[in-house]
Protein backbone atom coordinates (compact mmCIF):
# COMPACT_ATOMS: atom_id res chain seq x y z
CA UNK A 1 0.00 0.00 0.00
CA UNK A 2 1.55 3.45 -0.75
CA UNK A 3 0.40 5.67 1.72
CA UNK A 4 -1.36 9.45 1.30
CA UNK A 5 -0.35 10.12 5.22
CA UNK A 6 2.68 11.41 5.94
CA UNK A 7 4.84 9.62 8.15
CA UNK A 8 7.93 11.17 8.23
CA UNK A 9 7.63 13.23 11.31
CA UNK A 10 7.27 9.69 13.28
CA UNK A 11 10.51 9.09 14.42
CA UNK A 12 13.68 8.94 17.38
CA UNK A 13 12.33 9.15 21.17
CA UNK A 14 9.50 10.18 22.23
CA UNK A 15 8.30 9.98 26.39
CA UNK A 16 5.47 9.03 27.61
CA UNK A 17 5.02 12.18 29.28
CA UNK A 18 4.21 12.56 32.95
CA UNK A 19 0.56 13.49 34.33
CA UNK A 20 1.41 16.12 36.74
CA UNK A 21 -1.25 16.32 39.53
CA UNK A 22 -2.54 18.71 42.30
CA UNK A 23 -3.77 17.46 45.36
CA UNK A 24 -7.49 17.34 43.97
CA UNK A 25 -5.80 14.82 41.42
CA UNK A 26 -6.37 17.57 38.68
CA UNK A 27 -3.86 18.06 36.50
CA UNK A 28 -1.31 20.92 36.79
CA UNK A 29 -0.89 22.83 34.43
CA UNK A 30 2.00 25.56 35.30
CA UNK A 31 3.79 22.30 36.04
CA UNK A 32 2.79 20.12 33.20
CA UNK A 33 3.32 22.96 30.95
CA UNK A 34 7.30 23.23 32.60
CA UNK A 35 7.97 19.24 32.33
CA UNK A 36 6.97 19.70 28.40
CA UNK A 37 9.42 22.67 27.73
CA UNK A 38 12.12 20.55 29.82
CA UNK A 39 11.57 17.28 27.56
CA UNK A 40 11.09 20.01 23.94
CA UNK A 41 14.68 20.99 25.71
CA UNK A 42 16.41 17.93 25.81
CA UNK A 43 15.47 17.17 21.96
CA UNK A 44 13.13 14.02 22.13
CA UNK A 45 11.38 14.06 18.84
CA UNK A 46 8.15 13.73 19.99
CA UNK A 47 5.76 13.61 23.20
CA UNK A 48 2.68 10.60 23.82
CA UNK A 49 0.53 12.43 26.00
CA UNK A 50 -1.35 9.14 28.49
CA UNK A 51 0.56 6.64 27.75
CA UNK A 52 1.10 4.22 30.36
CA UNK A 53 3.68 6.07 32.53
CA UNK A 54 0.95 8.71 31.64
CA UNK A 55 -1.32 7.13 34.61
CA UNK A 56 -4.15 7.24 31.36
CA UNK A 57 -6.23 4.37 33.48
CA UNK A 58 -6.57 7.15 35.99
CA UNK A 59 -8.22 9.84 34.07
CA UNK A 60 -11.60 10.50 33.52
CA UNK A 61 -12.13 11.60 29.54
CA UNK A 62 -12.33 15.73 30.06
CA UNK A 63 -9.43 15.56 32.10
CA UNK A 64 -7.92 13.80 29.15
CA UNK A 65 -8.97 16.50 26.67
CA UNK A 66 -7.79 19.54 28.86
CA UNK A 67 -4.42 18.00 29.38
CA UNK A 68 -3.97 17.02 25.81
CA UNK A 69 -4.79 20.96 24.95
CA UNK A 70 -2.58 22.35 27.63
CA UNK A 71 0.44 20.00 25.98
CA UNK A 72 -0.82 20.90 22.44
CA UNK A 73 -0.71 24.80 23.12
CA UNK A 74 2.83 24.65 25.28
CA UNK A 75 4.30 22.63 22.50
CA UNK A 76 3.15 25.02 19.20
CA UNK A 77 4.18 22.50 16.86
CA UNK A 78 7.92 22.06 17.82
CA UNK A 79 7.35 18.42 17.96
CA UNK A 80 4.90 16.44 17.18
CA UNK A 81 2.06 15.28 20.25
CA UNK A 82 0.27 11.88 20.20
CA UNK A 83 -2.83 10.86 22.02
CA UNK A 84 -2.76 7.54 24.00
CA UNK A 85 -5.52 5.40 24.29
CA UNK A 86 -6.39 2.57 26.24
CA UNK A 87 -10.08 2.15 26.73
CA UNK A 88 -11.34 -1.23 26.46
CA UNK A 89 -14.32 -0.70 24.75
CA UNK A 90 -14.35 -0.08 21.46
CA UNK A 91 -16.92 2.86 21.13
CA UNK A 92 -14.99 4.25 24.02
CA UNK A 93 -11.40 4.31 22.11
CA UNK A 94 -13.46 5.96 19.15
CA UNK A 95 -15.03 8.91 21.13
CA UNK A 96 -11.38 9.49 22.68
CA UNK A 97 -9.98 8.98 18.97
CA UNK A 98 -12.13 11.82 17.53
CA UNK A 99 -11.42 14.23 20.38
CA UNK A 100 -7.67 13.70 19.99
CA UNK A 101 -8.34 14.57 16.41
CA UNK A 102 -10.12 17.56 16.73
CA UNK A 103 -7.97 19.09 19.53
CA UNK A 104 -5.30 19.00 16.45
CA UNK A 105 -3.36 15.50 17.56
CA UNK A 106 -0.70 14.63 16.00
CA UNK A 107 -1.19 10.76 15.62
CA UNK A 108 -2.78 8.27 18.18
CA UNK A 109 -1.35 5.01 19.70
CA UNK A 110 -3.58 2.62 20.94
CA UNK A 111 -3.02 -0.15 23.21
CA UNK A 112 -4.87 -3.63 22.97
CA UNK A 113 -7.89 -3.89 25.38
CA UNK A 114 -6.73 -5.19 28.39
CA UNK A 115 -8.33 -7.84 31.34
CA UNK A 116 -10.38 -9.15 27.90
CA UNK A 117 -8.91 -12.33 25.83
CA UNK A 118 -10.22 -11.50 22.46
CA UNK A 119 -9.70 -13.33 19.41
CA UNK A 120 -7.52 -11.89 16.13
CA UNK A 121 -10.74 -11.01 14.07
CA UNK A 122 -12.33 -9.16 17.26
CA UNK A 123 -8.88 -7.31 17.09
CA UNK A 124 -8.43 -6.59 13.77
CA UNK A 125 -12.08 -4.85 14.02
CA UNK A 126 -11.83 -2.79 17.12
CA UNK A 127 -8.18 -1.41 15.58
CA UNK A 128 -9.68 -1.20 12.01
CA UNK A 129 -13.56 0.47 13.48
CA UNK A 130 -10.66 3.32 15.95
CA UNK A 131 -8.74 4.30 12.47
CA UNK A 132 -11.21 4.50 10.48
CA UNK A 133 -13.38 7.39 12.46
CA UNK A 134 -10.11 9.15 11.75
CA UNK A 135 -8.73 8.80 8.34
CA UNK A 136 -6.21 11.46 8.19
CA UNK A 137 -4.71 11.17 11.40
CA UNK A 138 -1.72 8.46 11.72
CA UNK A 139 -2.65 5.69 14.22
CA UNK A 140 0.10 3.49 16.36
CA UNK A 141 -0.77 0.50 17.17
CA UNK A 142 0.83 -0.68 21.22
CA UNK A 143 1.37 -4.04 22.30
CA UNK A 144 2.07 -4.23 25.85
CA UNK A 145 1.75 -8.15 26.65
CA UNK A 146 3.20 -7.57 30.55
CA UNK A 147 0.17 -5.52 31.54
CA UNK A 148 -2.60 -6.75 29.27
CA UNK A 149 -2.11 -10.68 29.30
CA UNK A 150 -1.71 -11.20 26.21
CA UNK A 151 -0.04 -9.78 22.89
CA UNK A 152 -0.86 -8.61 19.14
CA UNK A 153 0.32 -11.26 17.33
CA UNK A 154 2.74 -10.71 13.62
CA UNK A 155 -0.38 -11.75 11.11
CA UNK A 156 -2.84 -9.18 13.27
CA UNK A 157 -0.42 -6.45 12.82
CA UNK A 158 0.81 -7.40 8.75
CA UNK A 159 -2.81 -7.12 8.29
CA UNK A 160 -3.77 -4.61 9.75
CA UNK A 161 -0.86 -2.27 8.25
CA UNK A 162 -1.70 -3.39 4.46
CA UNK A 163 -5.65 -3.12 5.00
CA UNK A 164 -5.63 -0.17 6.97
CA UNK A 165 -3.86 3.83 5.70
CA UNK A 166 -3.54 5.39 8.74
CA UNK A 167 -2.31 2.35 10.75
CA UNK A 168 1.45 3.79 10.06
CA UNK A 169 3.36 1.91 12.87
CA UNK A 170 3.44 -0.28 16.19
CA UNK A 171 4.91 0.23 19.60
CA UNK A 172 6.11 -3.11 21.14
CA UNK A 173 6.83 -3.34 25.09
CA UNK A 174 7.11 -6.91 24.66
CA UNK A 175 10.41 -6.95 25.55
CA UNK A 176 11.04 -10.24 23.25
CA UNK A 177 13.64 -8.61 20.77
CA UNK A 178 12.67 -12.03 17.73
CA UNK A 179 8.88 -10.07 18.32
CA UNK A 180 10.09 -6.97 17.33
CA UNK A 181 12.69 -7.59 15.03
CA UNK A 182 9.69 -9.80 13.06
CA UNK A 183 7.38 -6.69 13.15
CA UNK A 184 10.57 -4.77 11.43
CA UNK A 185 10.71 -7.63 8.94
CA UNK A 186 7.15 -8.36 8.30
CA UNK A 187 5.68 -4.57 7.57
CA UNK A 188 8.57 -3.02 6.17
CA UNK A 189 9.18 -5.90 3.31
CA UNK A 190 6.13 -4.69 1.44
CA UNK A 191 5.62 -0.91 3.63
CA UNK A 192 8.52 0.21 4.20
CA UNK A 193 6.96 3.61 5.95
CA UNK A 194 5.42 1.60 8.78
CA UNK A 195 6.77 2.35 11.80
CA UNK A 196 8.37 0.10 14.82
CA UNK A 197 8.97 1.69 18.09
CA UNK A 198 10.61 -0.44 20.65
CA UNK A 199 8.90 -0.02 24.25
CA UNK A 200 11.73 -0.95 26.92
CA UNK A 201 14.53 1.74 27.63
CA UNK A 202 16.80 -0.55 28.11
CA UNK A 203 16.77 -2.14 24.74
CA UNK A 204 16.52 0.95 22.28
CA UNK A 205 19.77 0.37 20.82
CA UNK A 206 19.21 -3.53 20.02
CA UNK A 207 15.52 -2.29 18.58
CA UNK A 208 17.64 -0.14 16.47
CA UNK A 209 19.86 -2.47 15.35
CA UNK A 210 17.21 -4.69 13.86
CA UNK A 211 15.38 -1.75 12.18
CA UNK A 212 13.23 -0.17 14.26
CA UNK A 213 12.67 3.68 13.91
CA UNK A 214 13.06 4.89 17.48
CA UNK A 215 11.58 4.31 21.30
CA UNK A 216 9.03 5.40 23.28
CA UNK A 217 10.65 5.48 26.34
CA UNK A 218 9.63 6.98 29.68
CA UNK A 219 13.18 7.79 30.75
CA UNK A 220 13.37 10.48 28.39
CA UNK A 221 10.77 11.86 30.87
CA UNK A 222 13.78 12.13 33.63
CA UNK A 223 17.24 12.72 31.53
CA UNK A 224 16.00 13.27 27.64
CA UNK A 225 19.52 14.15 26.26
CA UNK A 226 21.08 10.91 27.25
CA UNK A 227 18.16 8.65 25.61
CA UNK A 228 18.16 10.70 22.60
CA UNK A 229 21.73 10.38 22.46
CA UNK A 230 21.35 6.95 21.64
CA UNK A 231 19.06 7.46 19.18
CA UNK A 232 21.29 10.18 17.43
CA UNK A 233 24.46 8.49 17.84
CA UNK A 234 23.29 5.45 15.86
CA UNK A 235 21.47 7.28 13.23
CA UNK A 236 24.87 9.27 12.89
CA UNK A 237 26.73 6.15 12.43
CA UNK A 238 28.52 6.17 16.04
CA UNK A 239 27.69 2.72 16.52
CA UNK A 240 30.15 2.51 19.96
CA UNK A 241 28.96 5.78 21.70
CA UNK A 242 25.17 4.67 21.42
CA UNK A 243 25.82 1.53 22.97
CA UNK A 244 27.89 2.82 25.62
CA UNK A 245 24.95 5.65 26.33
CA UNK A 246 22.36 2.76 26.20
CA UNK A 247 24.66 0.80 28.54
CA UNK A 248 25.05 3.77 31.26
CA UNK A 249 21.33 4.23 31.04
CA UNK A 250 20.44 0.41 31.71
CA UNK A 251 21.61 0.02 35.93
CA UNK A 252 18.86 3.54 36.23
CA UNK A 253 16.18 2.19 34.37
CA UNK A 254 16.60 -1.18 36.17
CA UNK A 255 16.91 0.06 39.15
CA UNK A 256 13.01 1.60 39.24
CA UNK A 257 11.82 -2.07 38.88
CA UNK A 258 11.68 -1.73 42.59
CA UNK A 259 9.19 0.47 42.83
CA UNK A 260 5.71 -0.26 42.01
CA UNK A 261 4.09 0.74 38.70
CA UNK A 262 3.56 3.34 37.60
CA UNK A 263 5.28 4.99 40.79
CA UNK A 264 8.74 4.88 39.98
CA UNK A 265 9.06 7.26 36.92
CA UNK A 266 7.50 9.86 39.41
CA UNK A 267 10.12 9.01 42.12
CA UNK A 268 12.87 9.31 40.03
CA UNK A 269 12.09 12.69 38.28
CA UNK A 270 11.48 14.44 41.89
CA UNK A 271 14.46 12.69 42.92
CA UNK A 272 16.23 14.80 40.14
CA UNK A 273 14.21 17.96 41.27
CA UNK A 274 11.58 17.70 38.61
CA UNK A 275 8.69 18.20 41.12
CA UNK A 276 6.23 16.40 39.29
CA UNK A 277 4.35 15.67 42.36
CA UNK A 278 2.86 11.88 43.55
CA UNK A 279 0.65 9.61 41.71
CA UNK A 280 -2.83 9.21 41.41
CA UNK A 281 -4.31 7.01 44.33
CA UNK A 282 -3.99 4.58 45.38
CA UNK A 283 -0.50 4.13 44.54
CA UNK A 284 2.01 6.50 46.74
CA UNK A 285 5.29 7.66 46.23
CA UNK A 286 8.22 5.85 47.35
CA UNK A 287 10.63 5.66 50.39
CA UNK A 288 13.72 4.26 51.89
CA UNK A 289 15.20 1.60 49.92
CA UNK A 290 13.40 1.86 46.97
CA UNK A 291 15.15 5.27 47.08
CA UNK A 292 18.38 4.73 48.16
CA UNK A 293 18.91 2.41 45.27
CA UNK A 294 17.69 5.01 42.63
CA UNK A 295 19.94 7.41 44.14
CA UNK A 296 23.15 4.92 43.85
CA UNK A 297 22.62 4.23 40.50
CA UNK A 298 21.81 7.59 39.41
CA UNK A 299 24.91 9.01 41.42
CA UNK A 300 26.82 6.05 39.24
CA UNK A 301 25.63 7.20 36.10
CA UNK A 302 26.77 10.66 37.17
CA UNK A 303 23.32 11.71 36.50
CA UNK A 304 23.02 13.19 40.01
CA UNK A 305 25.32 14.96 42.46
Amino acid sequence: MVRDINTDFIRGIIPPIVTIIDENERIDEERMRRQVNFVIQGRVHGILAFGSNGEFYMVEEDEMKRGLQIILDETKDRIPVYFGIGAIKTRKCVELARMASECGADGISVLQPMFLKPTEEELYRHFRSIAEVIPGTPMLLYNNPGRVGYSLTTSLVTRLAADVENIVGIKDSSGDMTLTSEFVRLTKTEKKDFKVFGGKDTLIYGALVHGADGAIATTANMFPELVVSIYEKYMSGDLKGSLEDQFRLNPVRLSMDRASFPVATKDMANLLGLDVGEPYRPTVCSSGEVLDFMKKRLKEAGLLE
